[in-house]
C-alpha cells in the first residue's frame, strides 16, 4: 500500500447498492497517502451522498459534466490528464455497457475516453445480468482495449439471489490499485526539505538576507517526490514553482522556518535542512523605515537565530536528518565537525567559494559524509545531483541498525 503515496487516483462510483462500500475504499486510498478525486454517476448518489465521500476524500465530488463551476476549476479534460489511475468500483452493467459503446453522455464516460491512464474496473451486479451474454461481450471488448477487471466475487447479493456478481472488497481493491505502481526508493515516507535564504528584518523595507536561490531544496524535493515520498517544502523566498505534489509552505524569517519544521515533525521520516538560514537577526525591529541620518555610519545589534536542524537533530524521536555545510574553506573538516556536534546523520557538503557550483549556479558537486564513509558526487546539474542524494539517503536507510 505504500506504493500509493502521492498517486492520483480518480474513484469513479456509479448506481449500484455496492456504491456504500465506495466510503472504505476512499479511506484506504487516502491513508496509503494517495489524493483521490470522487466522480459519481447520477444514480450513484442515490445509494450514497456527494457530501460524505467528499468529507473522506477531502475533495469537492464531482457530479456532473456540464457543472459550471467545476468547468471553471477543474475541467473534465484536466482531471482526465490529471489521474494516474482511473477505478471504477462499482461498475454497473449499464455503465460497462455505456463505455463499451464510446459514449460520453455524463462524466464518467467522458473521464475514461479522454484519459491515457489505466482504467480499472470493479464489476457489481446481480447474478444474471453479469452472466447475460451482452454484458460478457461488453467486458471481452473492453479487455481487448487493455481495461481490466477486478472480480466479482461469487456469494449472496442484496436481491438475495446467489452467484457471481458482488464487488470484490475495498481492502483488495485498495491492494491491488498499489500493484499497479512500482515500489519505489522512498515509497511511503514523508520527507521535509528547507529551501532558499531566511529575510530577517530591520524595519519594513529593510532585511539581511543571503544570495541562496532555493535551487538545490527545490531540486531534492522533486527528486523525492519522483523516488515516491510525500513531500512538504518550507521555502524562503526565491523565484521558483513549486513541484508538482509537493506541499510548500512559504515563510520569511528563521523563526517562521523553524515554526513551520517543528509543526508536524513528529510526521517526518526523512529532514533535509538545505535552507541557507541567516545565522543572526537584528535585536530589534523597528515600526518604521529608519533615516540615513547624517551620520556615515549605522549600529546595529545582532543576535542569534534558532538552529532549526540542531533542533531537529536533538528530538528523542529525530527524523533521519541530512544537513548542508555550504563553506568557502576548510570544507570537509566543516562539515565533519558540524555532521558530528548536531548529531546529523549526514551531511552534504558544498564549496559556495566556486562560482560555478555556488550560490545560483544551476550546477553543484557534494561531498556526502556520515559516520561510516565519505562519498563524492561530481559537478553536475544540481537535479542530477539531487537524485544522487535520494538515491544515497534511501541506501543510509535501508542498512539494519
Amino acid at each position: 500500500m505504500q506504493r500509493l503515496t502521492n498517486k492520483r487516483i480518480i474513484l469513479g462510483i456509479t448506481g449500484g447498492i455496492a456504491a456504500y462500500k465506495s466510503a472504505e475504499l476512499t479511506r484506504l486510498y487516502k491513508n496509503a497517502g494517495a489524493d483521490v478525486r470522487i466522480v459519481m454517476t447520477d444514480a450513484a448518489t442515490a445509494f450514497i451522498t456527494p457530501l460524505t465521500l467528499q468529507a473522506l476524500s477531502g475533495n469537492p465530488v464531482h457530479t456532473s459534466l456540464l457543472d459550471p463551476q467545476a468547468e471553471a476549476g477543474m475541467g473534465h479534460i484536466e482531471l482526465a490528464r490529471w489521474a494516474d489511475i482511473i477505478v471504477i468500483a462499482p461498475a454497473t452493467a449499464d455503465f460497462i455497457a455505456r463505455l463499451e459503446s464510446g459514449m460520453a453522455n455524463d462524466l464518467l464516460t467522458t473521464l475514461c475516453l479522454a484519459s491515457n491512464a489505466p482504467q480499472m474496473l470493479a464489476p457489481a451486479m446481480n447474478q444474471a445480468m453479469w452472466r447475460s451474454i451482452h454484458t460478457q461481450k461488453n467486458i471481452e471488448s473492453l479487455q481487448n482495449r487493455n481495461m481490466t477487471f477486478w472480480g466479482p466475487d461469487s456469494g449472496e447479493q442484496a436481491c438475495g439471489d446467489v452467484g457471481p456478481g458482488r464487488m470484490i472488497e475495498p481492502q483488495a481493491i485498495a491492494e491491488r490499485t498499489a500493484k499497479c505502481f512500482s515500489n519505489l526508493l522512498l515509497s511511503g515516507k514523508t520527507v521535509h526539505i528547507t529551501a532558499g535564504p531566511t529575510r530577517e528584518a530591520i524595519d519594513p523595507v529593510r532585511f539581511i538576507s543571503n544570495h541562496s536561490s532555493g535551487k538545490m531544496g527545490y531540486a531534492i524535493a522533486q527528486a523525492a517526490i519522483e523516488a515516491g515520498a510525500k513531500v512538504k517544502l518550507i521555502s524562503g523566498p526565491v523565484n521558483l514553482v513549486c513541484p508538482e505534489r509537493v506541499d510548500c509552505v512559504q515563510i520569511e524569517s528563521a523563526q517562521q522556518m523553524l515554526d513551520a519544521v517543528l509543526n508536524d515533525i513528529d510526521q517526518c521520516d526523512i529532514f533535509i535542512g538545505c535552507a541557507a538560514v541567516a545565522d543572526f537577526r537584528p535585536a530589534t525591529f523597528a515600526d518604521n523605515k529608519l533615516k540615513k541620518g547624517s551620520g556615515d555610519t549605522m549600529t546595529l545589534e545582532m543576535v542569534k537565530n534558532p538552529d532549526i536542524i540542531a533542533s531537529v537533530a536533538k528530538r528523542k524521536d529525530k527524523p533521519f536528518t541530512v544537513g548542508f555545510a555550504a563553506e568557502t574553506q576548510n570544507l570537509l573538516e566543516y562539515a565533519q565537525a558540524k555532521l558530528k556536534r548536531k548529531n546529523l546523520d549526514l551531511i552534504a557538503a558544498n564549496d559556495v567559494a566556486n562560482t560555478d557550483i555556488g550560490f545560483n549556479a544551476d550546477s553543484n558537486a557534494l561531498t556526502l559524509i556520515s559516520a561510516e564513509k565519505q562519498v563524492n558526487l561530481s559537478k553536475t546539474s544540481k537535479s542530477k545531483l539531487a537524485q544522487q542524494l535520494i538515491e544515497h539517503i534511501a541506501q543510509l536507510m535501508s542498512k539494519p541498525l
